[in-house]
């Protein structure tokens, strides 16, 4: 049920949020400028942006026993995979789904929907997420915060 749960979630929210409205509001809204042939590279960011959300909705069902859904969340602090880089690949894959967006079709909405999107996730991470996770997990939580940046990975040299 769980696995069902997340399914539906993941094409409901996300397959609406970042498929069906941006191609709504680019059909409704002309391009500011033309990339040509280099609109392709909207691909790689499509494709990594899902990969990110993919991944992180498979790892709440089948190692948190939860989904990406609120109002069902893990139970278990994920601290591996992707989550060993940032503390939200979730949010950072949609940003990176949108800049897909601006590639292939620059046009006002698209330019705008990646920073809207980035500032409503941090102030959703920040007044609420974060501290509903620090009263969930506590100590374990605020350890893997000193360890594990917020949005942007800490590259690691190889001494």
């Amino acid at each position: 049920m769980t696995a069902l749960k997340t399914i539906l979630f993941m094409l409901l929210v996300p397959g609406t949020m970042l498929v069906l409205l941006p191609c709504y509001l680019a059909g409704r809204d002309p391009a500011l400028f033309s990339f040509g042939i280099f609109r392709w590279l909207a691909v790689p960011f499509w494709a990594a942006g899902a990969a990110a959300m993919i991944w992180c909705a498979w790892v709440f069902t089948v190692r948190g026993d939860g989904t990406p859904l609120p109002t069902n969340p893990p139970k278990k602090l994920m601290t591996s995979g992707l989550y060993l880089l940032l503390r939200n690949p979730i949010y950072t894959g949609v940003v990176v789904f949108l800049l897909g967006h601006v590639f292939w079709h620059p046009a006002s909405s698209n330019l705008l929907m990646p920073a809207i999107v980035a500032v409503s996730a941090h102030l959703f991470i920040i007044l609420y997420e974060e501290p509903h996770l620090r009263k969930t997990f506590g100590a374990d939580y605020e350890q893997y915060c000193s360890r594990v940046p917020r949005w942007l990975p800490k590259w690691r040299s190889s001494k």
